[in-house]
């Protein structure tokens, strides 16, 4: 459950965690209303669950209330990476002297946290992290023993952040315990020109298992941060988006992630991670074609079946009756294997969409829709 800007900044308050005052609203007149009480000058901030707001002119300094007006309007229904701004906070500016990155993110391969945290925190943090690596800090942190002042102040020497920092590093951990987060984010975290420290902006990712002692935020902490998830979670599809060009359906969790893995040893990456589950209906499959090919990223796309309750052939009557109502507009490999395979291989065979072609195991059909994707 990833939680909008102003939210996290609610949960760093309640922490004891120094934030600029603000407030949000979806009106362009209210904005007006709002800069009056912060002051006049305000920085306006769209607000969406996706990075990039500020180079995507999303993020805007307003040197009095009619601005703030006039840049709410530009700002709201603005399309940012696919997410519609409906809202926009308004918050007093600071003077900056140094800006900071600090988090603490689930670290599930090591089973505990680690601390991030960089002296050369902003926006572009993504780029200093990979021409830079050494400029950012990763501690690990037991999640028994937590973040206690004296782990804070590693954290800090190993950063090269100023000792003002502690306190904040020790109470965003609290943050992340007491909120059942999985993700906590402070970018930037800055030293003001008067010395002291603030979060100007903040990201929060909510154990979705926590949902029931997370009511406090509603609907809007439920919604998805990919717009595609966001469409297949309303299909009832089992979906996640990735950052490849071959599409994935298949039938099981465990048969998914091994054609993940396998797609990636062919040298392409995985667009999505798509579990069709035990039902492969016509209408199952065309949602999942129909989401998949709605993400511009995909170049093939490769159904990886292995029948069993739900026969191939069913697998396949579906797969002909989806192209009825999808619009193919990408290759599509296909891989039957299990209870009637031969019989399902025929089917798709019958319809002979020049789009489809078929393999006979995992690998070579991973190869083929690897090499699709490479000549799209």
């Amino acid at each position: 459950m990833d939680l909008y800007e102003h939210q996290a900044r609610e949960l760093f308050e309640d922490h004891g965690i120094v934030v600029p005052r603000a407030e949000v609203t979806d009106s362009p007149k209210e904005a007006r209303e709002i800069a009056r009480r912060l002051g006049g000058r305000v920085v306006v901030k769209a607000q969406v669950k996706t990075g990039g707001r500020g180079k995507a002119g999303g993020v805007k300094l307003a040197a009095d209330p009619a601005a703030a007006e006039l840049t709410a309007r530009q700002i709201l229904g603005m399309d940012i990476k696919g997410h519609p701004v409906g809202k926009v906070m308004l918050a007093q500016p600071v003077d900056v002297d140094s800006e900071f990155y600090v988090s603490y993110v689930l670290d599930r391969a090591a089973g505990g946290f680690l601390a991030i945290a960089s002296a050369e925190g902003g926006t572009e943090i993504e780029e200093v992290a990979a021409t830079r690596p050494e400029a950012v800090a990763r501690v690990p942190v037991d999640p028994a023993a937590g973040v206690t002042s004296a782990k804070a102040q590693e954290i800090a020497a190993a950063a090269g952040l100023p000792p003002q920092t502690v306190d904040v590093l020790v109470r965003l951990w609290q943050v992340l315990v007491r909120e059942d987060a999985l993700l906590v984010e402070v970018n930037p975290l800055v030293r003001t020109t008067e010395g002291r420290i603030l979060a100007l902006d903040g990201k929060v990712t909510l154990d979705g298992n926590a949902r029931f002692r997370q009511a406090r935020w509603g609907a809007e902490a439920g919604e998805y941060h990919d717009p595609l998830e966001a469409t297949a979670a309303a299909k009832g599809l089992n979906y996640v988006k990735l950052d490849g060009e071959v599409g994935i359906i298949g039938n099981g969790a465990g048969l998914v992630m091994s054609t993940l893995d396998v797609v990636a040893g062919c040298g392409a990456r995985p667009a999505n991670f798509l579990d069709i589950g035990g039902g492969a209906s016509a209408r199952i499959m065309a949602d999942g074609l129909s989401v998949i090919l709605s993400d511009p990223s995909v170049k093939s796309v490769f159904v990886n079946v292995f029948g069993g309750i739900t026969a191939c052939d069913a697998v396949a009557d579906g797969i002909v009756q989806a192209l009825e109502t999808v619009r193919l507009t990408r290759p599509l490999v296909v891989r039957l294997d299990g209870n009637n395979a031969a019989r399902g291989r025929a089917i798709l065979d019958g319809r002979a969409h020049p789009l489809v072609e078929q393999a006979t195991t995992m690998d070579g059909a991973a190869r083929r829709a690897a090499e699709l994707a490479a000549t799209a």
